[in-house]
């Protein structure tokens, strides 16, 4: 890739941040779909509808949100908000995607807590989950198309990324960086761009950041356990949506039994069936297990480290992500991110797909996008859910 192809970054923002923070709320309000889902809407709606964003500085947030532990969707919003408007645009950008699910999720709780359980959930989720595999399945198949081109090295590691996913069933943050690195070497070698060879590389090495500086700034006051497990949820567990579950079932379930194994999949099963960030069925947990206090403490402490963990390598991506050699690297780490978000269509589509209804249901949702343009997502959800209220309970009578 020719460094003069890579698009300037604007000095004159295109848009308000109060339009921004407007979307960001909007999306965090009707975005259904899951972390795929989420990228794949921000990309179409930021970058090719509207240019507020360019495809570099949507690429650099995308390798930055994959590189860090925490929540996809969550940490690409925080860094478009801060490609403009630096702290305050991430700030306000993250809390309007965040806190529309929120409210949601502890609207539920408290329904939950009320009433003894959902019984509804199962056929919600049934007709839902279906839909959701059709929703992500065309946002992957738009980001390769968009993202990956025809060049061979890049399909390559989209390959092998997709198939490590489907194997491993995990996101594995190795790979990416792998993937990055091996691009870097063959595009564009230290001596293209970087004087010296070894030294070039040290050079490289030097500007890259470090994990001192990347870690969260943050004591966790052992006094709120509930803040502490759920920050050690939030730092430390990589992968997006789903890969925080095996993480908080044997803390939530099995070491501080908190919630029992029916509560505990009703809890996930909330945050599928609410638009916004699947992460966000920490505040459902934890308005189960402290009220509102404990879920706002969960929600708090799982987002904090993703927005610290955003914020402090954004001024490294936007100052140096022009560079040949980074952005080689940026290509590399996309295509692998790609892949790993197209294998997690197939793995979440075989939980969700399970008989002839749901394949048809998905079906339906991938010729109703592809057909319908003007139809809003969340319409289709809507209705995906209907018939699973109707479907379900007739599969089971």
């Amino acid at each position: 890739m020719d460094a003069s192809n890579t698009p300037a970054v604007d000095s004159a923002p295109a848009y308000t941040l109060w339009q921004l923070v407007a979307y960001a709320l909007r999306l965090g309000t009707l975005g259904f779909g899951g972390p795929v889902a989420l990228v794949g809407f921000m990309h179409r709606d930021l970058v090719e509808r509207r240019k507020w964003i360019s495809e570099t500085d949507y690429k650099e947030g995308l390798t930055l949100a994959q590189l860090m532990p925490g929540p996809l969707a969550a940490q690409l919003a925080i860094y478009l908000g801060y490609v403009h408007y630096g702290i305050a645009g991430a700030t306000l950008v993250g809390v309007a995607f965040v806190l529309p699910s929120f409210l949601m999720v502890v609207a539920l709780g408290a329904a939950y807590v009320a009433y003894g359980g959902l019984t509804w959930m199962q056929s919600v989720f049934y007709g839902v989950g279906a839909c959701v595999i059709g929703i992500i399945a065309i946002s992957a198949y738009k980001l390769t198309t968009k993202s990956i081109g025809r060049d061979k090295l890049l399909w390559a590691i989209y390959l092998v990324a997709a198939a490590i996913v489907v194997i491993t069933e995990k996101e594995l943050v190795w790979v990416i960086l792998s993937a990055g690195v091996l691009t870097w070497l063959v595009k564009a070698p230290p001596k293209h761009w970087l004087p010296g060879g070894t030294s070039g590389m040290a050079a490289l090495a030097a500007q890259l950041p470090t994990a001192s500086t990347l870690a969260p700034a943050i004591d966790w006051p052992l006094l709120f356990r509930i803040f502490a497990f759920f920050g050690e949820a939030g730092a430390f567990v990589f992968g997006s949506g789903l890969a925080i579950v095996p993480f908080l079932y044997g803390g939530i379930v099995t070491q501080y039994h908190w919630l029992n194994d029916r509560q505990f999949v009703d809890a996930v099963a909330v945050a599928m069936i609410t638009p916004g960030p699947v992460v966000i069925t920490v505040g459902f947990i934890g308005y189960l297990v402290a009220g509102l206090p404990g879920a706002t403490v969960a929600a708090l402490a799982t987002f904090l480290p993703c927005y610290l963990l955003t914020i402090i390598p954004a001024p490294y991506f936007r100052k140096h992500g022009k560079k040949l050699g980074l952005v080689a690297f940026i290509d590399g780490v996309t295509a692998a991110a790609i892949g790993t978000i197209t294998g997690a269509v197939i793995v979440l589509g075989k939980r969700s797909i399970v008989d002839l209804p749901t394949t048809l249901l998905m079906l339906a949702t991938i010729a109703l996008i592809w057909k319908v343009k003007k139809l809003p997502e969340p319409a289709i959800v809507a209705l995906a859910a209907l018939a699973g209220l109707i479907i379900y309970p007739l599969l089971r009578t």
